[in-house]
């Protein structure tokens, strides 16, 4: 199994089947630009969700390597992995972390196989928290791929 590769909108999952779209947060509590701009376009509530969840400090506790999957509609849920630390660079390290990434898949794996779900992303860690896809694709291979998990990522045309 390996990665299927795809020029398209991760908001809009391809193929049969539950669907889990995972996207990387930061720790500070901020909804980002970019990606989540388009994932709070099409649901809304998966921003309402975080932010609610960064506020009340519930379950799953809020921070780095925690995962909050959000139902957006019947079968596709909305992983709101918090792999980046603060929104900018500290000390000369970028703001993701790939421990914390590693972390996440690790609860994604176990959710989409719960749910029979195929994954769905953009390069999750590779934007605004300055990640290398060098490092974040052996982690996908590693937690979701070796979990016999189907995975796609999408890049826009």
């Amino acid at each position: 199994m390996s990665i299927r590769y795809v020029v398209g909108d991760a908001t809009s999952p391809l193929g049969p089947g539950p669907k889990v779209i995972v996207h990387v947060c930061n720790d500070a509590g901020k909804w980002g630009k970019v990606f989540v701009l388009a994932v709070s376009k099409k649901w809304p509530m998966a921003e309402t969700a975080y932010r609610a969840w960064d506020k009340q400090r519930g379950e799953p506790p809020f921070g780095l390597g925690q995962v909050q999957f959000v139902e957006v509609s019947d079968g596709i849920w909305v992983a709101n992995l918090i792999g980046q630390h603060g929104l900018r660079r500290s000390g000369g390290q970028p703001p993701v972390r790939y421990d914390a990434i590693a972390t996440g898949l690790a609860r994604v794996a176990a959710f989409a196989a719960s749910q029979k779900a195929s994954v769905h992303m953009p390069r999750i860690g590779c934007g605004l928290a300055s990640g290398r896809w060098e490092e974040v694709e052996p982690l996908i291979e590693y937690h979701l791929l070796a979990a016999g998990i189907e995975v796609a990522v999408y890049d826009l045309p």
